[in-house]
């Protein structure tokens, strides 16, 4: 009888919790998604915090590490939809990073929710493939090819967005990146997947106990994060500048672009401040002047370039000073040859019977002629609509000031003087690594960075922008000099240092004494060779997964079931 008791009561007592049971799980199952949702905006919040110019570099380390261990407990049963959560990580990094693009293009919103999208979409075909082929800590790494091939697509399709491409978060630690002359940016995306990953692993080998397994991630850990650094320090310390000196100057006229570059009672004034502000700092040995992106407004027709009133003034001025040429940015149009009619960038002049090109240029006039290149790596929404949206052909989603798409160049074209060879990268050009480096190729001795960055105000865009171009300069071991309309300008060398610049909303014009170097890197000789073979192995990884699958599924398909016999009732 006493045991019944007992019995009795132990029911009776699990019964009337069972309401606080069923409350306390759905206390944790709550409590799970929130954690959930703040590991993901750690994430994005960690990313944020490393991006230039915030500047706390080392933050991208560990700035995947929470979202790797978020995949890895859902990877193994734990309920929790992964998509939406790297979404939200993503997008949060998006927004906050480059939220000042709404300065110039409602279009903003577009793009953070595309960009987010894809990486997401990147994420989770590594959790697939994860899942399918390696579901251990060792499967985090297929994340390094599935994200760089991502990166390579940023540069090459319609949606071009290399902005947010991790190697470029060195640009504030150029201490620790002089082997970008080998590799590029990718090579840091590389670094930092890398570093991630094994942090991400050494946590889940010390929870699950694999001693061994533990030890040789740190020990790989500490190679992989401070080999690059120690090595880099020393290419940084022991870097000897090559070439001739040649002397520039670097005018920031300081006009708005909403209220002023583009309106035509300012044409001729912005043309005068670039003469003013450069006329005093010209010496005999000044061999070239370079303004900004867009600062002739006029409208040149490349077949009539001597009716040109801006080009006719800066041709006057250069006569003064023949040693030297000036470098400048401008609008320029031509007429579509016939037959071309058809060719998606082809305007109507008007009359449905003839056409024109439109181009965003960079000219250098000196005392005989004038040379153009015309801009090749279009903004997206802003300078190139793609065919497929071929409704707004004549419209532009930034607010009415360019309309269309323009006529590029179909490739990268130097322009000479004096002996040397010029580069002119026009404003998103100079996201682009491996384009820029089709220039050194070509035997650029310089580069010059043209841009308008008054878009978007007094914001992280124009800063973020300046600091890209120190890549640049590591990558190809060129001097820069980097003339915007207004935001910063200036001078960086071959190691990627700053050796002058500006301040925002400043009218201003400096001179520096640059090194004309023609040795070509390694980096520009192969290009994005790193990005190429992720691309391969992306598909490596994609068709194993689909083995993998077809072979389980065919497994599962044929294997017999076993027949139960039922009892029957006596």
């Amino acid at each position: 009888m006493e045991k019944k008791d007992t019995f009795v009561e132990i029911f009776e007592m699990r019964e009337a919790n069972t309401r606080f049971f069923v409350l306390l799980r759905k206390f944790f199952i709550i409590m799970s998604k929130k954690l959930k949702i703040l590991l993901a905006l750690l994430c994005g919040g960690l990313l944020t915090a490393a991006w230039p110019t915030w500047g706390i570099a080392p933050l991208i380390f560990i700035g995947f590490v929470p979202l790797l261990l978020l995949e890895d407990r859902i990877a193994l049963g734990e309920k929790g939809k992964l998509f939406w959560i790297s979404f939200l990580a993503f997008f949060v990094w998006n927004v906050a990073t480059t939220w000042w693009i709404w300065n110039a293009t409602p279009a903003a919103t577009a793009a953070w929710i595309l960009n987010a999208l894809f990486m997401a979409i990147v994420f989770n075909v590594f959790h697939l493939t994860k899942k399918k082929v390696c579901n251990n800590p060792w499967g985090n790494f297929f994340l390094i090819p599935y994200w760089m091939a991502f990166e390579m697509l940023t540069y090459l399709w319609a949606a071009k967005w290399p902005w947010l491409n991790l190697g470029n978060v060195f640009s504030s630690r150029i201490e620790w990146i002089q082997w970008y002359e080998y590799t590029g940016v990718a090579g840091g995306t590389l670094w930092i997947l890398a570093v991630n990953i094994l942090i991400t692993n050494i946590i889940l080998f010390f929870k699950s106990k694999e001693a061994k397994k533990l030890f040789i991630s740190i020990g790989i850990e500490l190679v992989v994060l401070f080999l690059p650094i120690i090595v880099s320090n020393r290419m940084y310390n022991h870097y000897e500048e090559q070439g001739n000196d040649t002397e520039v100057i670097v005018v920031q006229q300081n006009c708005d672009p909403w209220n002023e570059q583009f309106d035509s009672h300012f044409y001729d004034q912005v043309i005068q401040n670039n003469i003013n502000l450069s006329l005093p700092l010209v010496t005999p040995k000044t061999r070239f002047v370079v303004s900004s992106e867009s600062a002739i407004q006029e409208g040149i027709w490349l077949h009539e370039t001597d009716q040109a009133k801006a080009l006719n003034t800066l041709h006057d001025y250069i006569k003064r000073f023949p040693q030297m040429a000036f470098v400048i940015g401008g609008t320029t149009y031509e007429f579509v040859p016939r037959g071309m009619e058809s060719d998606f960038p082809a305007r109507d002049i008007g009359d449905g019977k003839h056409f024109y090109y439109c181009h965003n240029s960079a000219l250098l006039i000196d005392t005989i002629n004038m040379q153009h290149r015309n801009k090749s790596q279009l903004t997206p929404g802003v300078e190139a609509i793609p065919e497929w949206m071929g409704f707004l052909k004549n419209y532009s989603i930034t607010m009415g000031i360019a309309r269309g798409t323009l006529k590029t160049d179909p490739e990268s074209k130097v322009m000479t003087f004096d002996g040397h060879k010029v580069a002119v990268p026009i404003c998103y050009e100079s996201a682009f690594g491996e384009y820029v480096s089709t220039f050194c190729k070509k035997g650029t001795d310089l580069i010059f960075v043209i841009t308008n960055d008054g878009w978007w105000g007094h914001t992280p865009g124009y800063r973020q922008h300046f600091e890209f171009s120190k890549l640049r300069a590591i990558e190809n071991r060129r001097c820069i000099a980097r003339s915007a309309n207004t935001g910063r300008s200036g001078f960086i060398n071959q190691r990627g240092d700053v050796l002058q610049q500006t301040h925002y909303w400043v009218p201003d014009a400096i001179r520096e004494t640059l090194k004309a170097n023609t040795t070509v890197t390694f980096y520009a000789q192969h290009g994005d060779y790193l990005s190429r073979i992720a691309v391969y192995l992306t598909f490596v990884l994609l068709i194993t997964w689909g083995a993998v699958s077809l072979i389980k599924w065919n497994r599962a398909d044929t294997k017999p079931v076993k027949k139960t016999a039922k009892r029957k009732k006596k």
